[in-house]
């Protein structure tokens, strides 16, 4: 894979590593949910206690395992979207869509507030 690869392809691929350990048993959405869960949590502590203007991760010997994490919820995000039959790219477009209509660029950039707070 390269940075060419597509959803198909990563969802392929990982549906393959899947396979030939026979670990769908365990992944109920249920479950992969939680795990998603966790492996964000994750991702999240390599940042834990950093500075806004400082380093980020703060520890120089984390910043390798933030690429690991990020992989880790995105296989994740493909196995949970196997289980439940649902095409990640129309997803994102659709959601995209309703942040579009729900955020209008002309009247919201470079401001912070929800939808609901503007």
């Amino acid at each position: 894979m390269t940075d060419e690869t597509t959803l198909a392809e990563l969802k392929s691929a990982v549906q393959a590593f899947n396979d030939a350990r026979d670990w769908a048993r365990y992944h109920s959405p249920r479950n992969l949910a939680m795990a998603l869960s966790v492996e964000a949590a994750e991702l999240l502590e390599l940042f834990l206690w950093s500075a806004d203007d400082g380093p980020q991760p703060p520890v120089a010997s984390r910043e390798g395992r933030v690429p690991e994490e990020l992989a880790d919820v995105l296989i994740l995000v493909a196995n949970l979207a196997s289980r439940l039959d649902i095409d990640l790219g129309q997803a994102v477009a659709a959601k995209l869509a309703k942040n579009d209509a729900k955020y209008p660029a002309a009247q919201v950039a470079g401001r912070l507030e929800k939808y609901d707070e503007y």
